[in-house]
This record gives structure tokens, C-alpha cells and sequence, in this order.
């Protein structure tokens, strides 16, 4: 571990000098991924500089524990319990630390909720999900911004597509795609039969204009007026906008903003992160590794997670994870449910590197 540690400390001060090099900030595609490696090297290196000096400190300590005065004998012991303790708190941080990360762990995210089955009911449950994740965002000071909603007749949401901005959004939001399943008895149900309706959850981390470069030529754009629900007219302009990426056929319609402007720029960031997906997905297949964690897999078509309001409960079936108090988790009381997932995460990633180190 040792080398290993000595090996991240050299390449941060590496880094450090290359961004501090004059002609650095001509490549911005080159800064960004520099300032990315540093903030990911930053943690491991100040918990290693710690973790050197209490070492460091417990050895002059332990020069101590046969002073003549009994006095400084006593005051050497307690000192090296405290240490002793320290150590091990630093090295097991360490050690989780050392676990390869997810690389697109600090980015932003977009997140996009689309009913599935289940007619209005569905639409209730995406919007009930959207309302989740905008009040966790703020339990946690991430910014929300909504891209494109599309309303149903029922006041649910066929789809929301938002950005969240904040420090480790992608870390700990990207636990929760895949398709959620609700059963409950729906409002309109006047028999109280319970109905089960899922809706789907996709979190893409955001990509840099300069990571995801796109030819203009790649696209087609369409700009048309915008309408409400049931085809209500809401802006007298043709400020809605649909871009196209011909290449890969990926298609992005944005029409929240009265700007058409607005409306692109959003339109072309989802776009974006949608790309950066595709090539990430595809990167990780020449290499023939697997690139989502098995606990935060991104399966479109995995069901991760069931809301029973009869018993209360939620279940996330990938790790085995079950709480009550429904109402709260739905008022964006989740870190329950996520911390749980990012430790069986951590421990696979140990097991993993474990394995690796024995063969």
C-alpha cells in the first residue's frame, strides 16, 4: 500500500505542475480532465500526509513509554492508545480510498423520469419520484434545474428531464437508475384494489462542450411552437427546439423555455451526456470490463427498487435493502437507502482489489 501511496502522491504534484504550466489553459479539454484527476487525487493525498504524521508521531511517542518520570510514562501511554487508534481509522479510510472510482463520480448529472406502465397512476408515481429527488437535492444544497417536463391529463408527469449540480451528485444519484415499481390503491380506484405501476429512472452523467465535441453537420434541428398538456398552446413563437444527432439517431426535444436559444442549449447538454453514455458504454466494452458497479448497474429494463404503501416499505432488490417510513423517503429522506448501496458497492471494489492482489 505503501508504494501505492507514494505512487498517487508523486502523480498529484505532477498534476498540480502541469496546470500551473503557461500554455496549459490552451487545451481546455487537456485542463479539465487535470483539474478532474486532482480534486479525485486531493482526499487520498491529505489523508496520506496524515496518516504519514501520526506514524511519524506514534514512534517519538513510544521513545516515551521508558521515561524515568512516571508522570511522562502515563501521559506516553494515553497518547499512544489515541494514536493507535487514529492509524487504524486513517489506514481503513485509506484503503477505502485506494478502491478504484467510478471516474464520472464528480460530475453533474441529468435525470430524466419517464412513467412506464400503469396509465395515470404511472405518470403520479414518475412525478411522486421527481419530487424525491428534487428535495433530496436540496437536503443535500444541490442546485435542480428542470430541462422538459411533458404533464399528464391526471397532474403527473409522463416525463421530467432535470440537471442537478452539486459535489458528488453522480456518486450518489447514479444508484437510482433502472425501473421503480409502486403498489399502491390509486385515487381514482374506488374498489381499494391495489395496482402496481413502475416507472423508469435514468441518471447519465453530464459531459464538457469540450469532451463531447459535435460536428453541426451531425444534426438536424427542428424548431416548432410549443404546447401544454393536450396540445394547449403555450408560446406564440416556434421556440421549441428538436435536435437530432444523425450519426446515432438520438433525438433530444426541449421546449420548457420561451427562448429558443435556452431551449437548444438544453436540448444539446442532454444530448451530450447521452453521447458521453454511448461512448463510455463502448469504451468499456473494447476493454472488456464492466463499467456500472453491480449495486448501480443503469439497466433500463432492471427492476431496482419496489414502493408498497400498504406495508410501508421500500425494497431495493439488488442489495437486499429494505426501510419504512415510506412517506419520508418520498420527502427526500434517502441517503437510507443510498448509503447502504455505496457501502455493498465499497466492499465489492475491496473484494475485487483483494483478488487482484492475490493473483
Amino acid at each position: 500500500m505503501i508504494d501505492r501511496l507514494a505512487e498517487l502522491e508523486a502523480r498529484y504534484e505532477e498534476v498540480g505542475r502541469q496546470m500551473s504550466m503557461p500554455d496549459a489553459s490552451s487545451d481546455l479539454a487537456a485542463l479539465a480532465d487535470l483539474g478532474r484527476e486532482l480534486a479525485r487525487l486531493e482526499p487520498i493525498v491529505t489523508t496520506m500526509r496524515e496518516w504519514q504524521a501520526v506514524r511519524e508521531e506514534l514512534d517519538r511517542t513510544r521513545g516515551m513509554v521508558d521515561d524515568p518520570d512516571e508522570e511522562m510514562r502515563t501521559m506516553a501511554r494515553e497518547e499512544l492508545t489515541r494514536l493507535a487508534s487514529r492509524e487504524e481509522e486513517l489506514t481503513e479510510a485509506l484503503r477505502v480510498q485506494l478502491v478504484p472510482r467510478d471516474p464520472n463520480d464528480d460530475r453533474d448529472v441529468i435525470v430524466e423520469v419517464r412513467a412506464g406502465a400503469g396509465g395515470d397512476e404511472a405518470s403520479l408515481f414518475a412525478a411522486d419520484l421527481y419530487r424525491m429527488y428534487a428535495r433530496y437535492a436540496e437536503r443535500r444544497r444541490w442546485k435542480v434545474e428542470i430541462l422538459s417536463t411533458s404533464e399528464s391529463g391526471s397532474g403527473g408527469l409522463k416525463e421530467v428531464i432535470a440537471e442537478v449540480r452539486g459535489d458528488g451528485a453522480y456518486s450518489r444519484l447514479k444508484f437510482e437508475s433502472g425501473v421503480h415499481r409502486v403498489q399502491r390503491v390509486p385515487v381514482t380506484e374506488a374498489s381499494g384494489r391495489i395496482h402496481t405501476s413502475t416507472a423508469t429512472v435514468s441518471v447519465l452523467p453530464e459531459a464538457d462542450e469540450v469532451e463531447i465535441q459535435i460536428d453541426e453537420k451531425d444534426l438536424r434541428i427542428d424548431v416548432y411552437r410549443s404546447s401544454g398538456p393536450g396540445g394547449q398552446s403555450v408560446n406564440t413563437t416556434d421556440s421549441a427546439v428538436r435536435i437530432t444527432h444523425l450519426p446515432t439517431g438520438l433525438m433530444v426535444a426541449i421546449q420548457d423555455e420561451k427562448s429558443q436559444h435556452k431551449n437548444r442549449a438544453k436540448a444539446m447538454s442532454v444530448l451530450r451526456a447521452r453521447l458521453l453514455e454511448i461512448e463510455q458504454d463502448r469504451m468499456a466494452a473494447e476493454r472488456g470490463d464492466e463499467r456500472r458497479s453491480q449495486v448501480g448497474s443503469g439497466e433500463r429494463s432492471e427492476k431496482i427498487r419496489t414502493y408498497n404503501f400498504p406495508d410501508d416499505r421500500v425494497t431495493d432488490h439488488r442489495a437486499g435493502i429494505t426501510v419504512h417510513n415510506l412517506p419520508g423517503l418520498l420527502e427526500g429522506d434517502l441517503d437510507r437507502m443510498i448509503e447502504p448501496l455505496i457501502e455493498a458497492d465499497q466492499a465489492r471494489r475491496l473484494a475485487e482489489l483483494g483478488d487482484d492482489a492475490g493473483s
